[in-house]
């Protein structure tokens, strides 16, 4: 099914262009057709997140001060896949960084999911990982993360309740929890 777009793009400037993110307004004629303007957010990475599962059940959760939301939130081991970048190598990459983890196997679970979609054009990817071994790890010089082990389940329990709060935790958790 094709529907044609209602939208008609007279102008764009960008507003705002940093290495991980461009900021750019439209001058639009809107579906009613009014004139209006658009402000989008596009993303130079993908967002690609992890969820370990080792052979007894239990993933890992890495803490960490959100700026954007001036709160500390726990989620799973997440990060940008920059252009060039294989999505499973930055899977691999985050985990090991944020976690120490080193998994043997990877599987995607969602497929690129749409973050916020009226005003991004960020998408999500997120793989679980089975096979697990351990070195330390390796954060980036802006990250001060802490990592916590417990039962798949409870954070699961985490992600129904709404103590875990970020949009890729939230959907990769509650996804595995709805599979037999």
């Amino acid at each position: 099914m094709s529907i044609q777009n209602p939208w008609t793009t007279l102008e764009t400037r960008v507003a705002y262009d940093n290495p991980w993110i461009r900021v750019r307004e439209d001058q639009v004629i809107n579906p009613s057709g009014g004139r209006g303007i658009y402000g989008v957010v596009e993303y130079k990475n993908r967002a690609v997140g992890v969820i370990p599962v080792d052979e007894e059940g239990y993933t890992w959760l890495v803490g960490q001060y959100r700026y954007t939301h001036h709160t500390y939130e726990w989620e799973i081991p997440e990060g940008g896949c920059p252009e060039g970048e294989e999505l499973i190598d930055c899977a691999r990459r985050e985990l090991l960084e944020e976690t120490g983890i080193i998994a043997e196997s990877f599987e995607m679970i969602l497929d690129g999911v749409q973050l916020s979609n009226s005003v991004t054009d960020e998408v999500a990817y997120i793989f679980t990982a089975r096979g697990l071994s351990f070195t330390d790890a390796q954060p980036e010089p802006t990250e001060k993360i802490q990592v916590k082990r417990m039962p798949l389940e409870e954070a699961i329990e985490l992600a129904r309740n709404g103590t875990i709060r970020d949009g890729m935790s939230v959907m990769g958790l509650l996804w595995l929890g709805s599979q037999p």
